[in-house]
């Protein structure tokens, strides 16, 4: 992927050396001043958690580089805090959120007007104690803006049944654990976990502690969904009103979807003074996700006379961020999702189409090239050169180096062949699936499936071993063409799993389109499971996505991109074990 320096876009794929650039001038030298001016302003802080709360979605599992791509495409959409992790969860998570610290936390972008504005704040969560403090800021203070985001239950039903701890414990507990991460961080960010839930008044003398201890930003989560916007917006203003310097710090808002409001009560907070949203890219999360960051962004935008608020959102950015993390993720996109489904923009009632050639605004309300889809008439074919497809990605929004523009290319000319006209749609899903790739282990060399009626489907599979640069060969019969497929894999690769999901998409409503399929696998047992921050069990799923114009082809570029996440996330928990042993071993 590109980088940016100083308005300056490198094709090189390669980030600049940090003493290039002075980025000591954007470090923020008095936080409650800072977060005065904030809670006083108009502008909305965009606190992206894809990469933490995003990332405990089922099957959302993301590799260091994936983390790094999305932390830098997040950046260049302009949030302003990226929670890049759980610092304490395992060494590996550690690491990767150092990494987003020292890299996107550590380079200038360019704002919305295209002026250099600072890199984001980089986030680490915390649990409220030392050990997790500790690894949160061991992960994140190679940034320019660090933070750490500790937090703890205040509901009763929390510290009756899993903290087992009385409220003037959790007082206590908060007061020193904020304390003790100020020591470290300037920015401290509290969450009293299950606020929507908590007791109001004991919500407030909770605050009132954790602003004593240092804390600028007080984020109110309604961790279960639980709340209405009424409810919610009626408890932001009652914090905000009742908190002693409630006025003068930052008020957050996290709000889930269990019932279908984590907008709704993300905005009902807004017009009740926070000025702090916490959301993610396509509203991926735990159980029926949270925010979602292009809902509520856009919404802002739209309804200015409503809200009266701005964002630093680049909201040409907005697709490709939600094409990106679709892609890694492997969590496909509704097709009537608001703002970035593909039916967002369609229109085929008729009423509606004669309504939208007379004047669009009849039933638009924004433009589709507002969130950075393409409305471009360049249209490619088998006759197009490079330099056209190089101008048609970047009126698409692409950021890609040389060498993935030449493999690019060579895959654009394979399809032109077989197709008369490339669509914008072909194009993107061709592009995210080259440069979305992780770096695999086996690779797909070639492939022979023999099906048909009377026929017992067969697939001969030769895979090529990247790690060691075996190509190897086996054959297997299945109950279809796919199933045939998938066990010559299995034969080769040797890795139990089980299949939990399958799913082909057409990108296109021709006969001739490419097809996008979408597999989820799991591991058959339970060891090696991590457990999110609030200490809940994570099932290891593991997620891939492939494009072909053959769908069986596609079918198996998403077995073996599972597969090799599969493979990946085994080897980072033997090494995490080995480290563990390490650490216990009498020297």
């Amino acid at each position: 992927m590109s980088s940016t320096t100083n308005g300056v876009e490198s094709t090189t794929g390669e980030r600049p050396a940090v003493e290039e650039v002075d980025v000591t001038q954007f470090a923020i030298q008095d936080m409650r001043e800072y977060a005065r001016a904030i809670a006083h302003g108009g502008t909305v802080l965009v606190f992206d958690t894809t990469l933490r709360d995003g990332e405990q979605s089922p099957g959302a599992t993301l590799n260091t580089q994936e983390k790094l791509d999305i932390a830098e495409q997040l950046a260049r959409l302009g949030v302003d805090i990226i929670e890049a992790g759980f610092p304490a969860a395992s060494p590996g998570d550690l690491d990767a959120v150092r990494q987003v610290a020292e890299t996107v936390g550590r380079t200038p972008r360019q704002g919305p007007d295209g002026e250099i504005v600072a890199p984001p704040t980089i986030a680490g969560l915390a649990r409220a104690n030392k050990n997790d403090i500790d690894k949160a800021w061991e992960a994140v203070q190679g940034a320019v803006r660090p933070r750490i985001h500790t937090f703890l239950a205040t509901s009763d039903i929390h510290m009756e049944h899993k903290l087992r701890m009385s409220r003037n414990n959790v007082l206590e507990a908060v007061g020193d654990m904020v304390q003790y991460a100020r020591s470290l961080c300037q920015d401290v960010e509290f969450s009293p976990e299950d606020a929507g839930r908590s007791d109001p008044e004991f919500l407030v003398k909770v605050l009132e502690v954790a602003i004593q201890a240092g804390a600028t930003t007080l984020n109110i989560p309604d961790t279960v969904g639980y709340t209405t916007p009424e409810e919610y917006g009626g408890l932001i203003t009652h914090l905000r009103e009742n908190v002693p310097g409630g006025k003068d710090v930052i008020f957050s808002l996290h709000c889930h979807n269990d019932l279908g409001l984590a907008t709704a009560n993300t905005l009902a907070g807004l017009q009740a003074g926070a000025r702090q949203i916490e959301v993610t890219i396509n509203g991926i999360g735990e159980r029926a996700g949270n925010t979602s960051l292009e809902e509520t962004v856009m919404a802002i935008h739209v309804r200015k006379p409503v809200f009266a608020l701005e964002t630093n959102i680049v909201s040409t950015e907005i697709h490709r961020t939600s094409d990106m993390v679709s892609r890694y993720t492997g969590m496909v996109i509704q097709p009537n999702k608001a703002i970035v489904g593909a039916n967002a923009f369609a229109h085929e009632a008729g009423i509606h189409q004669d309504g939208m050639l007379k004047h669009k605004r009849t039933y638009e309300i924004m433009d589709a090239s507002t969130i950075g889809l393409n409305q471009s008439r360049l249209v490619l074919g088998k006759h197009s050169g490079r330099n056209a497809l190089r101008t048609k990605l970047e009126q698409m929004g692409f950021h890609v180096n040389p060498e993935e523009l030449k493999e690019i290319f060579r895959r654009f000319k394979d399809l032109a062949d077989k197709k008369k006209t490339v669509t914008d749609a072909d194009l993107e899903a061709l592009v995210g699936d080259e440069i979305y790739q992780p770096v695999e282990t086996w690779e797909l060399v070639k492939m022979q499936v023999q099906c048909g009626s009377g026929l017992t489907p067969s697939a001969v599979m030769t895979l090529r071993n990247n790690r060691t640069g075996d190509t190897v060969t086996d054959t297997s019969l299945g109950v279809g063409p796919v199933d045939a497929v998938y066990k010559a894999i299995d034969r080769i690769v040797g890795v139990e799993n089980n299949l939990v999901e399958y799913l082909v998409q057409a990108v296109t409503e021709s006969t001739d389109a490419n097809g996008d399929v979408t597999v989820r696998i799991e591991t058959p047992d339970s060891r090696g499971f991590k457990e999110t921050a609030q200490g809940r069990p994570r099932r290891r799923l593991f997620s891939g996505r492939g494009v072909d114009t053959d769908i069986i082809v596609a079918s198996a570029k998403a077995y073996l991109q599972a597969l090799n996440k599969m493979l990946a996330t085994q080897e980072a928990d033997s090494s995490t074990v080995a480290i563990a042993a390490d650490a216990v071993t009498p020297a």
